[in-house]
């Protein structure tokens, strides 16, 4: 039913995979901030599409978010608003509000272009409009922004520097910026059109979070997604982040908990929301460190998709 990691071999661990489980974060016995990239917890927004505004803060002293305020912000991005399985990223969130702290304190950020709905990603796409296959927009994780005092090129200049997320710039008023992997292109290397997303050759899958207590809940979701189905073992694995690629390393078990052979249970999805909100629970002794969980996927029929994908590094904190 488990594999012990070298690392973890001396602890009984458990980790159980639900989808849809209660809520079950701890944050407050964690640092204020459960980002790696976090601002002050005030924002100020507008939408350039829909008019709402959004200035204040969302996040307490404590750590705590503020439902109503992220509904206000969600509004602000287009994105419909469940507390319970929200479409904007607060990753996100904290990292615009990161970047605004950083070049200019209290500047207003215009949203250009926020969430999209897959359908209207496509449509965009079919009138010609440079909007990737594989668009972060889809995820609540991108937004096409202008930072009051800002130039654009700062903006990207800024994100290239710090190695995190994305950034595009095509030398005009806006800048687009995710929360997705490290890179930055401008109009001429964006790789729209270029097929570089098709077949699943980019898809991923991230955390909510980047800092977690033990016995916390993850919610994994898969994003950059171009074609379905997609198969995904019920079996993932929960690697040290420094731990080298082993074949036999981690710990896995099954979705439901019973003592179902590696490899042989393979659930199938069939459009970006159902890959939304997959929980991890993480084990209640689990050491404090660096930790990654990779998924790995099964009956695949589009023959460039990897066979894995692997979330960034997450960090555990004991209280």
């Amino acid at each position: 039913m488990m594999k012990s990691a070298s690392l973890l071999s001396s602890l009984a661990m458990l980790v159980v995979l639900v989808m849809g489980a209660p809520d079950a974060l701890s944050a407050a016995d964690l640092d204020s901030v459960r980002f790696f990239h976090s601002g002050n917890g005030v924002i100020n927004l507008i939408s350039e599409k829909n008019g709402k505004t959004f200035s204040g803060r969302y996040r307490d002293a404590g750590g705590h978010y503020r439902d109503d305020a992220l509904g206000a912000i969600a509004a602000v991005f287009d994105a419909p608003y469940d507390p319970a399985r929200p479409l904007l990223s607060l990753r996100l969130i904290e990292f615009l509000d990161f970047l605004e702290d950083r070049l200019k304190p209290e500047a207003r950020l215009r949203i250009m272009s926020g969430y999209r709905a897959p359908t209207y990603n496509a449509n965009l796409r079919k009138r010609g409009a440079l909007a990737a296959k594989a668009s972060l927009h889809q995820y609540g994780m991108a937004a096409d922004i202008v930072m009051t005092g800002v130039s654009s090129k700062t903006v990207w200049e800024t994100v290239r520097e710090l190695g995190f997320g994305g950034a595009g710039y095509y030398h005009g008023r806006m800048v687009h910026v995710d929360v997705g992997p490290a890179r930055f292109w401008d109009e001429k290397t964006s790789g729209v059109g270029t097929g570089a997303s098709d077949d699943n050759k980019l898809i991923g899958v991230v955390t909510d979070y980047d800092v977690y207590a033990p016995g916390d809940r993850v919610n994994l979701s898969f994003i950059r997604m171009t074609a379905f189905p997609i198969g995904v073992y019920r079996d993932f694995r929960l690697l040290a982040a420094r731990q080298p690629d082993n074949p036999g390393a981690g710990i896995e078990i099954s979705l439901d908990g019973e003592e179902t052979p590696h490899g042989t249970r393979c659930d199938r999805f069939g459009n970006i929301d159902q890959m939304r909100a997959l929980a991890v629970f993480l084990p209640t002794d689990l050491p404090a460190g660096r930790y990654r969980i990779e998924a790995r996927f099964c009956d695949n029929p589009w023959e460039k998709m990897p066979a894995a994908a692997m979330t960034p590094e997450f960090e555990v904190r004991r209280p």
